[in-house]
């Protein structure tokens, strides 16, 4: 059963939310978060991305950056341009992109959860990328910035979501960056709040769509905390961590597409007669885009011509939850047997291309001479996600990208009220 509860959240007034709100630390580089707060004293990217208070060329791991975290985050209270709730709250967040609405409710989830497997995972982390979010999060004493989680159906939840959705939000926007439209709401009605919380102790697991670094950091530093109080008795907030959890149906994952340097010495037909062993190749020609139709289709970019690669029966296992996968097929048959590229994470003759930027960028990065071929994968399914997660395995890397990113500084969760 999972376990989650309201929290009182700390968060900027009506009036200054769309000063304040920002992307995702993790989506942008330091100079690009420069740019985008600009003269903007109000701007989340001065607490969740400090060091653009430096002079460029500062690391974001220096320990002064971290102190300036600290230093923002109490003057941005001091201003008012961040206000705690009163009562403890549930919350609900809606994203709106391409005219399709998803509805997410903003919880405090378990940390012990996380920690026993309720809260489930599909992606490895990297303990450097988990310590740097740990000291944020350890040094500011809250949690900055929500993960993203997906929950079963819930025909109760979807309900109350929908009386919410049909008042008028606390915040309302259309974000300057995305272009997609954000809605908040605040739920704190007891009886309300009872329901959520009664709902999801029906749900046997949760599962991490996007933010596995940040759900790590965060319930490592709650367990940490957990183990330094000597009068430690389990209802501390630092328990619970900020998650904002979406109905699976709901979610959107796009295609996350690959462009390689090299052919590993080959030329371009010494290598698609290597793809015809594995792969019924048919060349699309020069002109649009070819974007796969389906499961085990891919498309490839190759000296100006698209190709169409259908995996051939018995190069994947049905019953295999990873083995079915296409980045599994993909990096198996063509990125590790045929160009010899073996560690997806670490190997610098590829690269990596999120869906919402389109394969015009997989044309351009060839076209440019940048990357010598480029591949396009059909996405993944939810399903896909949750029964890799049930089953205890972990997808290749970069097999998903969720859109629409969640906007940070909605809401803040402190770890000690």
């Amino acid at each position: 059963m999972a376990i989650v509860k309201p929290f009182k959240g700390v968060r900027p007034p009506k009036e200054y939310v769309e000063r304040v709100e920002s992307r995702p630390y993790d989506v942008l580089s330091s100079e690009e978060a420069r740019k985008e707060a600009g003269d903007n004293e109000m701007s989340l990217y001065h607490i969740i991305k400090p060091e653009i208070d430096f002079p460029e060329g500062t690391s974001e791991y220096d320990e002064q950056v971290y102190e300036k975290a600290v230093e923002n985050f109490r003057k941005f209270q001091q201003k008012g341009w961040l206000v705690q709730d009163q009562q403890d709250c549930y919350y609900l967040y809606a994203q709106t992109m391409n005219g399709k609405t998803q509805y997410g409710l903003v919880v405090g989830a378990y940390v012990n959860d996380y920690l026993t497997g309720v809260i489930k995972k599909h992606e490895l982390t990297r303990k450097d990328k988990e310590e740097d979010r740990m000291k944020h999060v350890r040094i500011n004493n809250a949690n900055m910035e929500p993960v993203f989680f997906a929950y079963p159906d819930n025909s109760i939840l979807n309900g109350l979501i929908n009386q919410y959705a049909a008042t008028v939000p606390v915040y309302d926007f259309i974000a300057p960056i995305d272009g997609f439209r954000h809605q908040f709401w605040v739920i704190n009605n007891q009886q309300d709040i009872t329901t959520i919380t009664k709902e999801f102790q029906k749900m046997p697991s949760l599962y991490i769509a996007d933010g596995h670094h940040r759900s790590a950091a965060a319930a490592l530093v709650g367990a940490e905390k957990a183990r330094q109080n000597p009068h430690h008795q389990g209802n501390e907030e630092y328990n619970y961590f900020m998650a904002v959890c979406f109905p699976a149906s709901q979610l959107t994952i796009l295609d996350y597409n690959r462009v390689v340097k090299d052919l590993n010495g080959m030329t371009p037909d010494e290598f698609l007669t290597r793809l015809h062993n594995d792969f019924i190749v048919t060349s699309k020609g020069e002109t649009n885009p070819y974007h796969p139709t389906r499961l085990h289709e891919f498309s490839l970019y190759l000296e100006g011509q698209w190709y169409s690669l259908v995996a051939k029966e018995g190069t994947y296992n049905n019953d295999d939850p990873i083995g079915i996968l296409d980045v599994d097929i993909s990096s198996r048959l063509i990125l590790d047997k045929i160009l010899g590229i073996k560690d997806l994470r670490t190997n610098k003759r590829i690269d990596f291309v999120g869906g919402l930027r389109g394969l015009e960028e997989l044309k351009r990065r060839v076209d440019s001479g940048e990357m010598k071929m480029a591949l396009a994968l059909y996405p993944v399914t939810m399903q896909q996600i949750m029964d890799i997660a049930d089953s205890g395995n972990i997808m290749p890397p970069k097999a998903t990208w969720f859109e629409p990113k969640l906007r940070s500084g909605l809401v803040i969760h402190l770890l000690d009220n």
